[in-house]
């Protein structure tokens, strides 16, 4: 996570630092460390700060200001849109003018495998509890566009074997439930018949892998 900050503050115009008021511990003074040095604008949103009490309000502001002086401190709630356009303002002016990287018509830059595999995640976050999504990655392995039929096979990546039958379920209802969802949320967005398969794989302690990390796109 800190190659990936160290990476987009070398050629960032504005620098959005998002905490809460009970963010405290050695990475976050790394990162005021980090910002501390930067020239371009940085701003400190402060979310959360609905659930403060009103005397608290304003240390925590001034806990931000004196650790980043030259940055612009903003409490904010996204939960209760508190503080969102006031950020936006703020973001529009001190962007620069630039051409455009793609063209108007272009909606995106992504394949369509990755969105497929977005909407099976989506659905997964929607299905299961606890720490179950946030262990799963899906990948997928085929993408056949014919004329009147998508097919598409795609691998549920977990990291231990209980996960695995927790997302297949008591006689595979809950992937099948899965499979279900994920299918008719596909044919919705590509305005066309799907053809769905999906499989659950154990690959144990991927996320701490990085060659795996690799593969699967995070790296």
């Amino acid at each position: 996570m800190m190659s990936e900050v160290k990476s987009a503050m070398q050629d960032a115009d504005i620098f959005i630092f998002m905490t809460d008021f009970k963010d405290r511990g050695q990475e976050i003074e790394l990162i005021i460390e980090r910002l501390s040095k930067q020239t371009v604008p940085v701003f400190v949103v402060i979310n959360k700060m609905d659930l403060a009490k009103q005397e608290q309000f304003l240390e925590f502001v001034t806990y931000w200001e004196e650790k980043l002086p030259n940055a612009k401190v903003l409490p904010f709630s996204a939960l209760h849109d508190f503080g969102v356009e006031q950020l936006k303002a703020h973001i529009v002016d001190l962007l620069p003018e630039s051409p455009a990287y793609y063209d108007k018509t272009d909606l995106t830059d992504r394949p369509m495998r990755f969105f497929m595999s977005e909407i099976v995640r989506e659905n997964i976050l929607e299905l299961y509890q606890k720490e179950i999504p946030y262990s799963c990655e899906v990948i997928i392995d085929t993408y056949d566009d014919k004329d009147t039929i998508v097919s598409i096979r795609a691998e549920i990546i977990v990291v231990r074997e209980t996960q695995r039958g927790i997302i297949i379920g008591h006689q595979g209802d809950m992937i099948k439930k899965l499979g279900e969802m994920s299918r008719k949320a596909m044919e919705t967005f590509l305005k066309k018949r799907v053809f769905l398969d999906l499989y659950v794989k154990v690959d144990k302690d991927w996320r701490n892998k990085e060659d795996k990390l690799k593969k699967y796109g995070y790296q």
